[in-house]
């Protein structure tokens, strides 16, 4: 419990989960969770480009970012230390990301194969992947196929109303 004020919320987390050594959680643990900002970003801005790039092209309405990230609304909790309201805003935007990014892979993945993957061995399937054509139904795929080039457009008759959904996905 927090006494005094002299223990932090973070050194009561330390105390009851985990380790007791607070060697390996400083010197080991924490550096490989802080280091892992650098693959993040890289990866953040490759997935960016190609979500403003590739979704204009394929006709598919872009991801609004501001609805999975957030990195600022924890730091207005008032006994939250600085330290702790930095690894609020880190958490808020490592995960905020993992969402934002798997959302882009999930619309990409149903613009190109709504098959679902054959669920064996403890498979569990991503949320989007729900709704896909069941492993194995020809016919469903088919169909959604058909009704995919109704929504995005394959032919030139259709190539207006496939513009039109992405005026909302500014490059």
């Amino acid at each position: 419990m927090v006494k005094n004020g002299s223990l932090t919320i973070t050194m009561y987390l330390i105390k009851q989960r985990g380790t007791k050594n607070p060697v390996l959680r400083y010197l080991v643990a924490t550096p490989l969770l802080w280091f892992m900002i650098v693959p993040i970003v890289i990866s953040d801005v490759f997935v960016e480009i190609y979500h403003r790039i590739a979704f204009p092209i394929f006709g598919m309405p872009c991801i609004i970012r501001s609805r999975y990230v957030r990195i600022v609304d924890r730091e207005k909790l008032p006994y939250l230390s600085w330290p702790e309201k930095i690894g609020c805003a880190y958490c808020g935007y490592v995960n905020g990301w993992l969402h934002y990014a798997s959302t882009i892979a999930g619309m990409t993945e149903s613009y190109f194969c709504d098959i679902a993957h054959l669920e064996t061995r403890g498979y569990i399937p991503s949320e989007h992947e729900k709704s896909f054509v069941r492993y194995g139904d020809e016919a469903a795929l088919k169909k959604r196929y058909f009704m995919h080039d109704q929504k995005y457009g394959r032919d030139a008759d259709s190539k207006d109303e496939a513009e039109s959904n992405t005026a909302d996905c500014p490059v």
